[in-house]
């Protein structure tokens, strides 16, 4: 592993037996895993370009257990890395050589549907998807779908603030989440937010959406549902090129139009896509738009015609309106299957998230055309067009010797891009340890320790997740956090990297 994370402590690698024995009494023999080839399927997430093993995984299934997890190794100084489903694509779920991997895969249950608030309380485990499918046959669903919903986890979705094709119109995670339960780090259970949309207090849901595990493991979540729209058609839109189609999305939404959802595809992209799933995209085009419209029929028919019209004055080469719901969900799940789609096209790829402002989409679309003949690696852009949010995904060959170096400075340049455009290094994947060392490209000093004084706040150890978001660690004393006595500080092997 090329990336530096914190020195690993031989100490606690020594006591391993101990500690699998000390979780075992907590969690029973059956949830705790530290044999090297039990061990070998957590070393990496979604990010596969980095991987370690961890010290031992566990696996509770009660809030009282995760408790009783994190105020034991509390006490004992030893890491915890929170894991959902681990489709991050941050590496913000990346074991520790000296951490205890806590898996949260057995909250896997829905435990309340409140059809008259239209919220539903689950457990971290359960996917993004299944939300949906738990109360879809009353006319309900989940707003957020990233296109891993099958797979990713709510809990997951929580601490990276996740989007998704629809999250133009309906928001982020942050936007859909009620209240959570959260465990600290010295085992105190706490909850954060409630089952209305303005809880009163602190609005420490806010801090906790987004958090990345730096804070807590969430153990409990209650979100929103939104009613399923009286209509929902898709369309199909190609253009001759990527600039055309960037402004056609900026013009849109200029136009006062906030589609439903709103994504585009490039050609290799479309190419990929369509040999993956064969739905009939478009394959003569240079760029194409997915544009969803929903709401009251004749609202949908009307804007339709106004979103045509738009894309006829930036050039359009053909527009196919989804005339049924089966077409619709034909329509998406090409855009849904792209990531592996593009899977086709090099044995290795890597997936940027940045975001920009509209306006900047030519401009940043026709430099990352430069930035793949300069690095010599091709590039396939999948990105929710209408918020900005890009997923340029970088093709390379791990077998051939300094491509993954090439594929990181090139990802390196392109989320540079986003932030010297007045964007920002993320949209919904989080910082995890891929954008870390970013951090003071959109950062000053002053702002990331401010950061990481909330960090201190909840985890004043810095016993959670620690190696991801930020690039410097600093030991809490040194942010005002803890009193130094005599020159000594309470906890002088904190690892600085």
């Amino acid at each position: 592993m090329s990336l530096k994370m914190p020195e690993p402590d031989e100490g606690v690698i020594a006591r391993r037996a101990e500690i699998a024995a000390a979780l075992r009494a907590i969690v029973g023999e059956d949830n705790v895993i530290d044999s090297p080839t039990g061990l070998r399927p957590y070393e990496s997430d979604g990010l596969t370009a980095y991987r370690q093993v961890p010290l031992l995984v566990v696996l509770p299934e009660t809030t009282a257990q995760v408790s009783r997890i994190l105020a034991w190794c509390s006490e004992q100084g030893i890491k915890v890395v929170p894991r959902g489903s681990g489709t991050s694509l941050s590496g913000g779920a990346l074991p520790l050589e000296d951490a205890v991997l806590l898996g949260l895969g057995k909250f896997n249950r829905v435990l309340e549907v409140d059809y008259e608030d239209r919220l539903a309380v689950v457990q971290p485990g359960v996917t993004n998807l299944a939300i949906t499918k738990a109360v879809e046959d009353a006319g309900f669903y989940y707003a957020p779908d990233p296109s891993s919903q099958i797979a990713c986890s709510i809990g997951g979705n929580v601490a990276e603030n996740s989007g998704g094709v629809h999250c133009l119109k309906y928001g982020l995670t942050t936007n859909n989440v009620l209240g959570a339960e959260l465990v600290l780090m010295d085992g105190e259970v706490v909850r954060v937010g409630g089952r209305t949309l303005d809880a009163s207090g602190l609005d420490l849901l806010g801090v906790v959406v987004g958090s990345e595990g730096l804070v807590g493991v969430v153990t409990e979540v209650t979100v929103r549902l939104l009613p399923k729209p009286e209509a929902a058609r898709a369309m199909l839109i190609g253009f001759p090129s990527v600039e055309e189609a960037g402004h056609c999305v900026a013009d849109v939404i200029a136009s006062g139009i906030i589609p439903a959802g709103m994504e585009m595809m490039d050609r290799p992209a479309i190419h990929a896509a369509e040999a993956f799933v064969k739905v009939g995209y478009p394959l003569d085009v240079e760029a194409l738009l997915i544009v969803e419209l929903d709401g009251v029929a004749a609202e949908c028919t009307h804007l339709l015609e106004e979103v045509e019209a738009i894309a006829g004055r930036h050039g359009a080469v053909g527009i196919r309106v989804s005339t049924t719901e089966e077409e619709r969900n034909a329509f998406w799940a090409g855009r849904k299957a792209a990531f592996p789609a593009v899977g086709r096209l090099a044995p290795d790829y890597y997936c940027m998230d940045g975001t920009i402002p509209r306006r900047q989409l030519p401009r940043v679309l026709k430099r990352m055309g430069e930035l793949s003949e300069h690095y010599g690696l091709g590039v396939a852009n999948v990105f929710h067009a209408g918020d900005g949010n890009l997923h340029p995904l970088i093709l390379y060959d791990a077998n051939k010797p300094g491509e993954l170096d090439r594929a990181e400075e090139f990802g390196n340049d392109i989320l540079r891009l986003c932030v010297e455009v007045g964007g920002v290094l993320t949209g919904e994947h989080g910082v995890g340890v891929e954008k870390r060392d970013l951090m003071p490209e959109m950062f000053g000093e002053d702002d990331l320790k401010q950061q990481q004084r909330v960090k201190c706040a909840f985890d004043p150890d810095l016993l959670l997740n620690p190696g991801k978001v930020f690039p410097t660690l600093h030991r809490c004393a040194e942010l005002g956090r803890m009193h130094v006595h005599h020159g000594k500080v309470p906890f002088p092997d904190i690892p600085r990297f």
